[in-house]
């Protein structure tokens, strides 16, 4: 705002003793003082009031308006109710060093002035804001290329004093103002993710005031993508997150805000033309493994990809693959939550960036971590009716190619692991899936051909089902799962599950019943012994004599010869699906 208006405001008792050429000074903020030297709470542009109680002498006068002056504030406004008058030194002081002058009446408390001053600025800055959110929503209508979202979340610091960042669903950093300058602390990221997931899935109105776990407030605003099911786009949806309490925020800043997040929902939409290659090489390659083209034809759009995905890979080269299939299931179906999988396509590709790229933290940037130029590698995410499927190259481990039996230790130690996966998302995603969403993921191992990739889309898809028996909002299961019972034992139907275990174990259960004989915890202590006597009666604190007694008796209740491997096996079957 300029000095002029404040003339112009009747209400604020203001009377200019000098400076009438310096009205059209711009007021960028207000500051009330009584020291005689003020200098280090200046940045300059403001009005500065004073009560005068610093004034003993009119040789005070000087030294105080050349701190002032020297410090850029734009007018110095002086009370009469201390003095009875504004001295006349200090009018002469103000005239030297060509710095406006204005008197406060006596009856005009300072705090209405800086009231006054304080709304009309923020105004203006809010003004100013929405009009390059506005700018840049134009250049977006025609394309990408708006510049991207550092400038506006900048402003948000400069103008309003509003520090933002920009998160993903699971807490990553996106982007951030400030340069980065100040990054949010992952605790307070993940803290703020799943506060967001949980106030959209229970229908709270944004902005939503949380406490970040560090003491601050923090607006969260959802950035929205349109999706038909909600329940399935607040797992993919970003959002912004502005450290500030809310409640006393007028209409207009909370108009303004929505509209940085339209404009960021624009900036994501338009500004990755990476993630859509990405994707449509995921989709080619998934299409020609289902329908069983020839191996020629998979590998050499599979080796198109690895180039793609790995740059430094070298021509020619195949990298190894991992796939990463995941489902997300609601208890009741919705508008575009079941036969679409295109949500959780998405979900994939935040769960494998926070995962396998280099955290946002060591970036030059708060750029969007899923592309970063610097990422040593990356990932690609089809989708299927129900599911999303992921092509993982394993990086390079120093000859640009991968596959001979030299790189298995490294390969090894750069598979996935299905249990890491999901460990530092699951409490963001359990409060968005809330209590009618289920997420499974299954893992497949690596593979170095494309005739391997048959089986491990195969096998990823098993272990999704494996991790979707398992219980929790949030499942994993990888490869390693496969290669033990507990592959069968999830998809026993429950009739047959139950008529087996009761068959073979409720007898013994009914002994115990009557008699307290223990006979079901001294069978589980043998079998899990090997079937050797001595360990078994060890491990009981019983003696042999007394074991063989009890062993008798089971195979006397269930006509089965403990002997027998193949009656052991069905009592430890029955024992792990009871």
């Amino acid at each position: 705002m300029r000095l002029r208006a404040l003339l112009d405001t009747p209400e604020l008792g203001l009377r200019l003793l000098g400076g009438v050429e310096e009205l059209d000074r711009t007021v960028r903020g207000v500051m009330t003082t009584d020291l005689r030297d003020p200098s280090r709470y200046l940045s300059g542009g403001e009005l500065v009031l004073t009560g005068l109680a610093w004034h003993r002498t009119a040789e005070d006068s000087e030294p105080f308006v050349r701190i002032l002056a020297a410090a850029g504030v734009a007018a110095l406004a002086a009370g009469e109710a201390e003095l009875g008058a504004v001295p006349e030194d200090l009018t002469i002081a103000c005239a030297r060093h060509r710095l406006p002058l204005f008197a406060v009446v006596e009856d005009v408390a300072f705090a209405t002035i800086t009231e006054h001053v304080v709304r009309q600025v923020s105004t203006e800055r809010a003004g100013d804001l929405a009009a390059v959110v506005e700018r840049h929503r134009r250049l977006m209508s025609s394309g990408p290329g708006g510049g991207g979202l550092d400038a506006v979340l900048d402003l948000l610091v400069s103008d309003l004093d509003l520090r933002a960042w920009v998160l993903s669903p699971t807490g990553r950093l996106m982007a951030g103002s400030g340069g980065g300058a100040q990054r949010l602390p992952e605790t307070v990221r993940t803290r703020l993710a799943g506060a967001h997931l949980a106030a959209v899935r229970a229908g709270q109105r944004s902005p939503y005031r949380v406490t970040g776990g560090d003491g601050a407030d923090y607006a969260l605003f959802p950035v929205r993508t349109g999706a038909a099911d909600a329940r399935a786009a607040v797992l993919s949806d970003w959002l912004l997150a502005v450290r500030a309490d809310p409640a006393d925020w007028p209409g207009e800043r909370l108009d303004l805000l929505e509209g940085v997040t339209q404009l960021i929902a624009a900036e994501r939409e338009h500004g990755d033309s990476s993630l859509t290659m990405r994707r449509r090489l995921a989709q080619e390659v998934l299409e020609l493994v289902q329908s069983g083209a020839p191996p020629a034809e998979t590998a050499a759009r599979l080796r198109a990809a690895g180039q793609v995905l790995v740059p430094e890979l070298q021509p020619g080269a195949m990298p190894c693959w991992q796939v990463v299939v995941a489902q997300v299931e609601w208890e009741e179906p919705g508008e575009g939550a079941s036969g679409d999988g295109s949500a959780t396509q998405s979900l994939l590709e935040e769960i494998l960036a926070g995962q396998i790229l280099p955290a946002p933290e060591a970036q030059a940037s708060d750029a969007d971590a899923v592309d970063a130029p610097d990422a040593a590698y990356r990932i690609a995410v089809a989708h299927a009716a129900d599911e999303a499927v992921a092509l993982v190259p394993l990086p390079p481990t120093g000859g640009g190619g991968m596959g001979g039996a030299g790189d298995r230790a490294a390969r090894d130690s750069t598979e996935l692991d299905a249990a890491e996966l999901v460990a530092s998302i699951r409490e963001p995603l359990e409060r968005g899936l809330a209590q009618d969403g289920r997420l499974s993921v299954g893992v497949s191992a690596a593979v170095h051909s494309a005739e391997g990739l048959r089986g491990a889309l195969e096998e990823a898809r098993h272990a999704r089902r494996v991790a979707a028996a398992h219980s929790g909002r949030v499942r994993a299961a990888g490869h390693a799962e496969l290669a033990s019972h507990v592959l069968l034992l999830p998809f026993v139907p429950d009739d047959v599950r139950r008529a087996f275990t009761a068959r073979l174990l409720q007898p013994l259960r009914d002994y115990d019943q009557r008699h307290r004989a223990e006979l079901l915890p001294t069978l589980e202590a043998f079998l899990a012994s090997d079937g050797s006597w001595t360990r078994c009666a060890s491990r009981l604190h019983l003696h042999v004599n007394t074991l063989r007694y009890r062993m008798g008796r089971i195979e006397q209740l269930t006509g089965r010869d403990l002997s027998r491997l193949e009656d052991k096996l069905d009592f430890f079957l029955a024992l792990r699906m009871s």
